[in-house]
């Protein structure tokens, strides 16, 4: 089979294509033929370094889609669909024509979705349901203030309005609310933080920050009684202050997410959570920007380093 081959770090460059031997499903295994496997900002910083638990040489990718090969019989030729915050970084990734899986972590992918589309839920939508769901454990009926509604925090938006919250987005700019949000305000406006305290009745119930680093004390401020902060990231600063005494005093809580600490088998069943929304049409699959076949790797990389609105997918075995 052919795989794409991380075997030193640096810019997208250092991407090779090599022969490998295919794979044979062992016990507990299931080999898996990658139909269409899409590419995150993490797997870019994977390749330049950036991840240290990573051990080379190794084959990036984390999400995936395609069919069984290889496995109990029951399992044979149905169509999959995966991620893991373990696979692309300790154990061999998704962006090869095979991938070998523990059985554990199979779960159908939704009838309704092309391997495209299916490839290019699991990372966006396993932090969004991390957060919302288990981090935050919102309910219906509560408010919750995503602060960037982008990947991620489109894919927050979707949970949260099927679990019956109230959405407000936050962003730059006085951007049109999409179909999942019920309000958007603009975090250069003045009085901003007033404005989203009336539109949640004091403050929110939950406040799912993407952004992290500078927009953390604004997001404190954002809470209600009892309100509960998620963060994923710390993008232009790793050290934020608050105060401690308003911090309890509101009885306010604060959780921290890593996807990276879900394995394939944990990442599954969240998958498998998230498939009745995609199949009645609750959840929709984000926009595939750009496919390219495995051989074009390294501009595919350089294409999610560049920015490129919407998922770029690789077709490894198309």
């Amino acid at each position: 089979m052919k795989a794409l081959r991380l075997n030193q770090h640096g810019d997208p460059g250092v991407l090779v294509i090599e022969d490998l031997p295919s794979p044979l499903a062992s016990a507990g295994e299931a080999v898996v033929r990658v139909l269409a496997a899409s590419i995150n900002p993490s797997d870019v910083k994977n390749v330049e370094g950036r991840m240290s638990q990573t051990t080379l040489p190794r084959t990036p990718g984390r999400d995936y889609s395609g069919v069984v090969t290889d496995g109990p019989a029951e399992w044979l030729g149905e169509e999959v669909w995966g991620s893991g915050g373990d696979v692309g970084f300790t154990r061999d990734g998704t962006h090869a024509e095979e991938l070998v899986v523990p059985v554990a972590s199979l779960h159908r992918k939704p009838a309704n979705l092309s391997h495209e589309e299916a490839s290019a839920i699991g990372v966006n939508f396993i932090t969004a349901w991390c957060a919302v769901v288990e981090a935050a454990q919102l309910q219906a009926g509560e408010s919750i203030v995503i602060i960037g509604v982008g990947g991620v925090g489109g894919a927050a938006a979707q949970i949260a309005k099927r679990i019956g919250a109230k959405v407000i987005g936050v962003a730059r700019g006085a951007n049109a609310p999409g179909p999942y949000v019920d309000a958007m305000v603009d975090s250069k406006a003045p009085g901003f933080i007033d404005e989203i305290r009336s539109l949640t009745d004091g403050g929110a119930a939950v406040v799912f920050d993407t952004v992290g680093g500078s927009m953390f004390e604004t997001a404190v401020h954002m809470l209600g009684l009892r309100g509960r902060l998620v963060e994923i990231s710390a993008t232009d600063r790793r050290e934020v202050t608050f105060n401690l005494a308003d911090f309890y005093h509101n009885e306010s809580r604060l959780s921290g997410v890593d996807t990276l600490k879900r394995d394939l088998i944990a990442a599954g069943a969240m998958l498998e959570a998230l498939r009745a929304g995609f199949e009645d049409g609750s959840y929709k699959a984000p926009v595939i920007a750009q496919t390219f076949a495995l051989e074009d790797a390294q501009a595919a990389y350089r294409a999610v380093a560049a920015g490129t609105k919407g998922r770029v997918v690789l077709t490894p075995s198309k």
